[in-house]
């Protein structure tokens, strides 16, 4: 298997129009997800010590968190927009493999910040409203 290149990992935001055109969002430097699979316990007293799961039962979801420098890209100010409307919108998070999942989720926090000696960054977190669609390219 391949290694790919951090740089290729993107996070997308769609426009909101039919067909929705996604964007990538402005100085990314870092960009991670997490998808979480809850459970559901169904062990009982014939069952004994051992605890039983229902399979593929428990709810799912998927965090993304970003960061970046801000370069005032006009895809950042859609974020910005979207994190004060607490409004849930689709995204895109591509793979460097070319891989990718699309959905609706909600930003759940938004930072911006810098010191004194250093560029203004931001970070971002998403957390999936939704179903979840994976692509294999």
């Amino acid at each position: 298997m391949p290694a790919y290149k951090g740089s290729l990992v993107l996070v997308k935001v769609g426009n909101g129009a039919i067909p929705e055109i996604f964007s990538t969002i402005g100085g990314l430097r870092v960009t991670g997800m997490e998808l979480n699979n809850g459970i559901i316990d169904a062990s009982n007293k014939e069952l004994g010590i051992w605890r039983k799961l229902l399979g593929n039962a428990g709810q799912r979801s998927i965090s993304i968190r970003c960061s970046g420098i801000f370069t005032d890209n006009a895809t950042e100010e859609t974020v910005r927009e979207y994190a004060f409307a607490s409004s849930v919108n689709n995204y895109q998070f591509i793979y460097a493999s070319g891989d990718y999942f699309t959905g609706a989720f909600q930003i759940t926090s938004y930072e911006r910040g810098a010191d004194l000696d250093e560029e203004e960054k931001y970070r971002i977190s998403l957390e999936s409203a939704g179903n979840i669609v994976f692509t294999a390219v």
